[in-house]
């Protein structure tokens, strides 16, 4: 007995309207669709020639030629009479095409700046937590070299116990020297034994 819970195959294979139709087998699409990093490469080419002294230099130069031939050249030969209808025609479409390319190659300028900052702060981010994680070493190790002997107090300790020890020697010295004449006074007449007494 089938599953009632299980859809059915004809149900599944069904076009379903909250999918967008898949490119048909054997119908090809006739609209050209370049690849966008491509295209944004082409306008920020486009952009900074736009925007360079050579552009305006050779603008400056068709502008001055068109306006000489359509002002001195024979009559027939014009192709633009004075009020210079297509010359404005021609400028407006330079404009035109102008102004998108060169907020397109802003918008992508944008996108790369706004990676390098997020790359940037990743990378401070990470230099404070280095900064942070070695400040804590050195301080683990001042901590550490705190309760290590120093080479400092090891030669004052040292001193000092060569000192002491100096003085316990002589103290020795002192004592044993005394001791010695004080047995010796004891030999000597008045207090001397007789050289052949026990």
């Amino acid at each position: 007995m089938p599953d009632d819970r299980e859809p059915s195959r004809a149900r599944l294979e069904a076009p379903r309207l909250d999918v967008p139709r898949g490119q048909r087998p054997g119908r090809r699409r006739l609209l050209i669709t370049p690849a966008p990093d491509a295209f944004g490469q082409l306008a920020e080419r486009i952009a900074r020639f736009l925007g360079t002294g050579r552009f305006l230099v050779w603008m400056t130069v068709v502008i001055v030629a068109w306006l000489t031939w359509n002002a001195f050249a024979p009559r027939p030969l014009r192709f633009d009479e004075y009020p210079f209808i297509f010359l404005t025609l021609m400028l407006s479409l330079q404009a035109s095409y102008a102004a998108p390319l060169i907020l397109l190659a802003q918008n992508r300028q944008a996108d790369r700046d706004r990676v390098n900052l997020e790359q940037d702060r990743a990378q401070n981010e990470r230099s404070i937590a280095d900064t942070e994680y070695l400040t804590r070493e050195m301080a683990t190790l001042r901590i550490a070299v705190g309760e290590v002997a120093t080479r400092d107090f090891l030669r004052a300790e040292l001193h000092a116990l060569l000192r002491e020890l100096d003085e316990r020697a002589d103290r020795e010295r002192a004592e044993g020297s005394g001791a010695g004449t004080a047995g010796r006074a004891e030999d000597e007449p008045g207090g001397r034994k007789p050289s052949g007494a026990p």
